[in-house]
């Protein structure tokens, strides 16, 4: 969502800033802006719209200065004005950048107004930079005033303060959003994400919730939420530069479904060769605390559900263990029973996930016998806080529309069945067979990407419908729902998902020429039952595209237009499947001429409610 970033150096930090916002634009955002400490005193622009026209402005004004925070927003208290932008000043000395929502705005801004303070835009930002200003005339300290500020605020942010008065230092928090420190030579940084700082540097702290931190050029001082001095470790980032460019690719989102198969090795390297690298790969203490699971909660929201809706399948039929599948927004807000020995599992790209993390912190007072996190980043919120971590190892996924760390989760999500069943006792032979399937998995991803000429030519017949319907059976369901979010997103094309036993229960009156259903049809004990439920379309006008697998006899026809896809074992079914559903999104909204990596309305990191 919104995007921060923030530099102090022995030279000029523009470039640093509008370079970390390009990065940051994947995010999603409608307006931009920064401040520079130019010649003794802060300079602000803002504008509407892309960070490309922010850019034109700051060459125009030849802004220059050795500190300065930026900012991309996505708008939540006020529309999408360049009055409403960041950062947000006090006067013409103080400016905030924020992230995340703060609640008792309202009350703040009253109480700051009979201060005297003047508010010239509708966000809730404002009222924190003027709160800061207001301790810091009382304390003399920027530091000292922006604990104090910090500790008055309700909801989850991040932020990053500078001050004329003490040029020297910015002064960042974080609290329930995420927030990164860059470490440089005679230079730091402050991020909302650590790719917007991988030009300048690989080296990161990352500051715990609560942690106030102090940036100068030359060092970096944390405080806990309790007052304590404290140090954070260092980390080096381990990815590439150029995983965050698009190399040859139109669009980011067409380089990471192309870059699927290299995911999928590199989520399987190290982890598929043994039992023990399997269970090593979740956790020191991961035998003792598998071996005692007696029910699953899967938590998470979007994409990451989906997944979870996949893997609930994969538990019940291999692992034999109990499995429940919420959707994070719904979970926090609910008092559930939770039963013995429960694992609660959480999925998120970023694990930043304001909701799943939520309900994460909420799990603390019930009585489950662990938590484990699929993620995909390192040294986030939600990794740190959980006793058991896969990490998926997607690398850096750009686009809005998640392709690459869909197909990690459910990849991840598969060895964590695996890991369950054999620590209940699954026999040497359907263990080391099921190994075997997980190494020839990045190969089979890769015969399904080579359907991305027919998925092209597909493409052609949806751009003119308004709506589509997906269908799927058992864990296909869960994909048909994935593959609707996907052509939804960044096609703009209304899509829903059945599973296909339903279409008499009402979605057949829908059914005509100008409905598009698409079918995922692998062969498996519920082929024939799918295939009935094609003829219900068929026999009421609906066309019909059907990816199939060759054994499950569905024969291209009028009316029908079949995809043959590769042969596999029925497991790996979901994975698979998913690869074409995201070539014709993709081809899809290419036609219809949207923006691809960052559709309207949208955020790749949901970090507030």
């Amino acid at each position: 969502m919104c995007g921060i970033v923030g530099a102090i150096a022995e030279r000029n930090v523009t470039p640093i800033l509008l370079h970390g916002l390009r990065r940051l634009e994947y995010r999603g955002y409608d307006s931009a802006g920064l401040a520079v400490l130019q010649e003794g005193a802060l300079v602000r622009v803002r504008r509407e719209g892309k960070v490309r026209e922010l850019e034109k402005a700051v060459a125009e004004a030849e802004l220059q200065g050795l500190l300065g925070i930026a900012h991309t927003r996505w708008a939540t208290h006020g529309p999408p004005r360049e009055h409403n932008a960041h950062p947000h000043l006090s006067g013409d000395s103080l400016a905030v950048v924020h992230n995340g929502i703060v609640e008792n705005f309202e009350p703040l801004r009253a109480r700051l107004r009979e201060q005297g303070y003047v508010f010239t835009s509708d966000t809730d930002t404002e009222a924190i930079a003027h709160l800061v200003h207001l301790h810091l005339q009382a304390q003399g300290d920027l530091f000292a005033a922006v604990r104090l500020a910090a500790a008055e605020l309700e909801g989850a942010y991040a932020l990053a303060v500078v001050s004329a008065s003490q040029p020297d230092r910015i002064v960042a928090v974080r609290s329930g959003s995420p927030l990164v420190v860059g470490l440089g030579i005679g230079e730091n940084y402050v991020a909302s994400d650590q790719l917007a700082l991988l030009p300048v540097t690989t080296r990161f702290l990352y500051p715990e919730e609560g942690d106030v931190v102090e940036i100068t050029r030359d060092s970096v001082h944390i405080v806990s939420a309790d007052g304590t001095r404290v140090e954070r470790a260092e980390h080096e980032f381990d990815g590439s530069h150029e995983d965050a460019e698009k190399g040859p690719y139109r669009h980011f989102m067409l380089k990471e479904i192309h870059e699927q198969p290299a995911a999928i090795r590199n989520t399987l390297e190290g982890r598929i060769g043994s039992e023990e690298q399997l269970l090593a790969a979740f956790g020191d203490n991961a035998r003792e605390l598998l071996s005692r699971v007696r029910n699953i909660q899967i938590v998470a929201c979007g994409t990451s559900y989906h997944a979870g809706m996949v893997a609930r399948y994969w538990l019940e039929s291999i692992a034999g263990v109990p499995c429940q599948v919420e959707v994070a927004s719904e979970f926090r807000y609910r008092k559930p029973v939770v039963m013995p020995d429960t694992l609660l599992v959480t999925i998120s790209q970023s694990g930043e996930t304001a909701d799943t993390l939520a309900a994460l912190r909420a799990a603390n007072s019930e009585n489950y016998l662990a938590r484990l996190a699929i993620c995909n980043v390192a040294g986030s919120s939600l990794t740190r806080e959980s006793a058991l971590v896969l990490l998926t190892r997607a690398g850096p996924e750009i686009g809005v529309a998640s392709t690459k760390a869909f197909t990690t989760q459910l990849v991840g999500l598969l060895l964590l069945v695996l890991a369950l069943a054999r620590v209940r006792g699954m026999e040497d032979a359907d263990f080391e067979g099921m190994l075997e399937m997980l190494r020839r998995l990045p190969a089979l991803a890769e015969q399904g990407l080579a359907l991305d000429g027919e998925t092209e030519r597909l493409a052609g017949e949806f751009v003119e419908k308004h709506h589509t319907l997906f269908l799927g059976r058992g864990p296909l369901f869960p994909i048909a729902m994935e593959g609707a979010l996907k052509l939804k997103e960044i096609s703009y094309i209304h899509a829903e998902a059945y599973p296909a036993g339903e279409l008499k229960h009402g979605p057949l009156a829908l059914v005509d020429q100008d409905m598009p259903v698409v079918a995922v049809a692998p062969n498996n004990d519920l082929v024939e039952k799918l295939r009935s439920n094609l003829q219900e379309v068929r026999a009421r006008g609906g066309r019909l595209y059907v990816f199939a697998d060759e054994n499950a006899r569905i024969q291209p026809d009028d009316g029908i237009r079949v995809v043959t896809m590769p042969r596999a074992d029925e497991l790996l079914g979901p994975i698979l499947y998913t690869l074409p559903l995201q070539l014709l999104s993709y081809h899809v909204a290419v036609l219809r001429g949207t923006d691809v990596d960052q559709p309207r309305n949208l955020a790749k990191s949901v970090t507030v409610e």
